[in-house]
């Protein structure tokens, strides 16, 4: 892999809300099954946003991983959950909450 392309996973926070529903431990990954890199991140919340991201793109760190993603076959399978948000989406949705809550949550 080349710099900068450490791929991680994301969820949107309304993924959270089927969670609530339900009772007992379980563990489900809530995840779209597909990698997004740093880099594509950066660029997608840069479009989102309209504005510029700075970054450095550095060594990996000691312990770091290439490559990291969940399998959401068992949110599917037992709660009927599916991603439904792209990329972009989630990046527009995390610029609008952070522009109507600069200071982020109150009291929080």
């Amino acid at each position: 892999m080349k710099r900068g392309d450490r791929v991680k996973f994301l969820f949107h926070v309304e993924a959270m809300k089927i969670l609530v529903r339900q009772r007992g431990v379980k563990i489900w990954n809530l995840d779209t099954g597909r990698g997004t890199s740093v880099l594509e991140m950066i660029c997608s919340f840069e479009a989102a946003s309209g504005k510029g991201v700075p970054f450095s793109i550095v060594p990996r760190r000691k312990g770091d991983i290439a490559a990291c993603w969940a399998d959401p076959s068992k949110a599917l399978q037992e709660l009927g959950w599916q991603t439904s948000r792209s990329l972009e989406h989630m990046m527009q949705d995390a610029w609008r909450w952070q522009s109507q809550n600069p200071c982020g949550y109150i009291g929080g």
